[in-house]
């Protein structure tokens, strides 16, 4: 067998996901960032055009092919951005326990009212309710309401400008996730190829329901959990989802602060033991945006999302628009591996290990990996077309990489954001005897495993049925 180690085999389980913008747009820094470590590339659709997605798209994709490594990429759809309209002498300065009025007049604002276009936030609204303006700057709550108005009392808050968000806690909006803009952006990024498409202002399952009817299996679907009233649907989400982010900017506004840490453990481990890929995501190393080093408080923010067994860890404008991309994915990077090196990380997900349903390809695949810990195998390697068996074995978290041979180059970019999961894309294979030779000579020529180190393999027989694990075997690696 031919070793040529491949330069891009990371040495960390967790993943790194970048967002694309004007600061790393170019193909010359969208493979700096590659080779720093990004294992998916987000594309913010709420900012850029139509052709500054493609040109990226298109880079990517020829990284890829010159790299022979699938490259995972996401598509964020922007979603309903509620907002109250403009002033007519420029920003307002309230104090607190003032009346304001929210209403539906065009007219611009002045020091007692403002116009919000949304109908839809009238419809839902009650007294007492809060309203949240400019990411929770301003605080208003209700006092009286109809179809057309809102009045009510400043609660804090001193300075309010035009164009400022508007959040809702605690309300279900009557809104779709994906507005007319989504709905054009979506169609764009399917015929682009995208592996991902992350929906917005998620609130309820019959959301993601929608959002599946439309992609039509064209693309994963991720679900980011970003208002308060989604995580009383958790289950169903996750459920409909096919991957999970925490957005922890609008929880962080819309929830109380101390209630997001103990928040995002519960999501990571929930949609852990569904077997979904888990991203935290959002201000992640904030400072990096201007900065060469992360604050030592972002630093331990990004090692607690580790500690907690996320799939993946998420940068955003530190990438799209920051001074210094490729600082903040290395040190991502390193903080991601130093975590996983430290023993109490190993303690913690092997406290963790979902039960496994009553079925013979969970049976396996927790096998799996206590069979690969107790022979200290160099990797788990999963045989699959759909992607299930690979996400099954991440569920288990195991100490090892998981090297995943797939047919399907779709399958092999959509896996590549999950925990641990190196992906192959390889021609079919017409037997088992056939598919051990080819893990043992890939693993090797990847410099995953050396010679005289075992595998421990698992696949589905008869090849090409989806979820049907059913073998376990372990094999040798020969030079």
């Amino acid at each position: 067998m031919k070793r040529k180690g491949s330069p891009y085999r990371r040495f960390r389980l967790t993943k790194v996901v970048a967002t694309l913008g004007p600061a790393s747009s170019t193909p010359e820094m969208i493979r700096a960032l590659f080779e720093a470590g990004v294992d998916v590339f987000r594309l913010n659709f709420s900012h850029g055009s139509h052709e500054d997605h493609g040109e990226r798209l298109r880079a990517i994709r020829a990284l890829e092919e010159e790299t022979g490594r699938p490259i995972g990429v996401m598509a964020d759809l922007q979603g309903p951005k509620l907002r109250i309209a403009t002033f007519a002498n420029g920003p307002i300065t309230l104090q607190a326990g003032q009346k304001f009025r929210l209403d539906l007049s065009r007219t611009p604002g002045d020091a007692n009212r403002v116009g919000m276009p949304h109908p839809e936030i009238f419809a839902a609204l009650e007294p007492e309710a809060e309203l949240l303006l400019d990411d929770g700057r301003v605080r208003l709550r209700v006092v009286d309401c109809g179809p057309e108005h809102a009045d009510t009392v400043v609660v804090s808050g001193t300075r309010l400008s035009d164009r400022k968000g508007v959040n809702v806690p605690g309300v279900v909006l009557p809104l779709s996730p994906l507005t007319e803009k989504d709905r054009v952006d979506l169609d764009f990024a399917l015929s682009l190829g995208v592996d991902w498409v992350a929906l917005s202002f998620v609130q309820r399952p019959d959301d993601v329901a929608e959002a599946r009817k439309l992609i039509s299996g064209r693309a994963a679907l991720l679900s980011k959990l970003e208002k308060p009233s989604a995580i009383q649907h958790l289950d169903g989400i996750i459920e409909l989802s096919d991957g999970i982010m925490v957005a922890r900017g609008d929880l962080g506004v819309e929830m109380p602060a101390e209630d997001v840490p103990s928040l995002q453990k519960r999501i990571v481990r929930e949609s852990r033991i569904a077997g979904k890929p888990v991203i935290v995501a959002t201000q992640m190393l904030e400072s990096m945006v201007s900065s060469p080093a992360p604050t030592r408080a972002e630093a331990s923010d990004v090692a607690t999302a580790v500690y907690d067994g996320a799939d993946a860890v998420m940068l955003s404008a530190e990438t799209a628009a920051g001074a210094y991309p490729i600082e903040a994915v290395s040190i991502m990077d390193r903080i991601a591996r130093r975590v996983e090196q430290d023993p109490l990380y190993r303690t913690i997900m092997d406290a963790q290990h979902p039960d496994p349903q009553h079925t013979a390809a969970d049976a396996i695949t927790a096998a799996a990996r206590q069979v690969a810990h107790t022979v200290e195998a160099a990797a788990i390697v999963t045989y699959t077309t759909s992607g299930s068996t690979t996400l099954r074995a991440a569920r288990e978290r195991p100490e090892v990489p998981i090297l995943c041979l797939t047919s399907s180059m779709e399958t092999a970019r959509r896996l590549v954001v999950a925990y641990g999961v190196h992906s192959v894309h390889t021609a079919d294979i017409d037997n088992f005897s056939e598919m051990v030779r080819k893990a043992a000579s890939i693993a090797y020529a990847d410099g995953i495993a050396d010679e005289g180190q075992r595998l421990v393999i698992t696949a589905g027989v008869p090849f090409g049925t989806p979820g049907n694990t059913n073998i376990l075997r372990i094999a040798w690696v020969e030079s």
